[in-house]
């Protein structure tokens, strides 16, 4: 599970924002913040994976907070969910390394695509982290992790089907020396073995994958799946 802090000066934005994260699978609410002190006292106590940061705080910016934890030690990944939509602060936050800027106000749709992007870049860091060495490859794919498209303008993907988690199936089946059944990709990517699924159907269908049946003893075949060259 990934431990999120939600950080807002309004305690009914906050709860909401709690809310939303609550309904992403893989996220909880370790704890809420409304003050940059409350919130460093937070990520001290830890654990603490993610911060959702407002910018307005009573005691001091968003990005002074960032500041201070960065000065620190504290290594907490922040994604800003903000009213401050001035080209200053949005520089400012890339440069103190917020890895995405969600302007107030928004949907859970777009929120939800942020978080997910975050937890495929954490789930990419985790698989070439076990190689030690990361080449050229490896990092655009870290990079790539981030990218986030909403899934209305995702075209070809069925309502409830989002860009990144189809990035994540086809990057595990790309690299794959053998085909896979949909719970070895769910162990894989850290879905549920359903989504795994759903989505493995999909993408075969739209011919980016082929399907093979591997006969047991008994019981029904497995379905077992491959990626197809372009």
């Amino acid at each position: 599970m990934i431990d999120v802090l939600v950080v807002d000066d309004d305690f009914r934005v906050a709860e909401i924002n709690a809310k939303y994260v609550g309904k992403v699978p893989g996220f909880r609410v370790a704890a809420r913040a409304h003050s940059a002190a409350q919130a460093l006292a937070a990520v001290q106590r830890g654990p603490i994976d993610l911060v959702l940061l407002d910018h307005y705080l009573p005691d001091e910016t968003g990005l002074e907070l960032v500041h201070r934890m960065r000065e620190q030690g504290h290594g907490a990944d922040v994604i800003m969910i903000t009213a401050a939509g001035d080209v200053t602060t949005v520089q400012a936050a890339m440069r103190l390394g917020a890895l995405h800027y969600l302007v107030k106000p928004f949907t859970f749709a777009a929120l939800r695509t942020r978080l997910d992007s975050y937890a495929a870049l954490r789930r990419t860091v985790d698989r070439v982290g076990g190689r030690g060495i990361a080449g050229q490859e490896q990092v655009d794919r870290i990079f790539g992790a981030l990218r986030t498209t909403p899934v209305p303008a995702s075209p070809g993907l069925p309502s409830g089907h989002s860009e990144p988690t189809t990035d994540l199936i086809c990057d595990v089946l790309h690299h794959a020396d053998h085909p896979l059944s949909a719970h070895e990709v769910a162990a894989e990517t850290g879905l549920s073995r359903s989504t795994a699924q759903r989505y493995l159907r999909h993408l075969e269908q739209a011919g980016r994958l082929r399907l093979s049946l591997r006969y047991g003893d008994t019981g029904r075949p497995e379905h077992r799946y491959a990626w197809v060259a372009p």
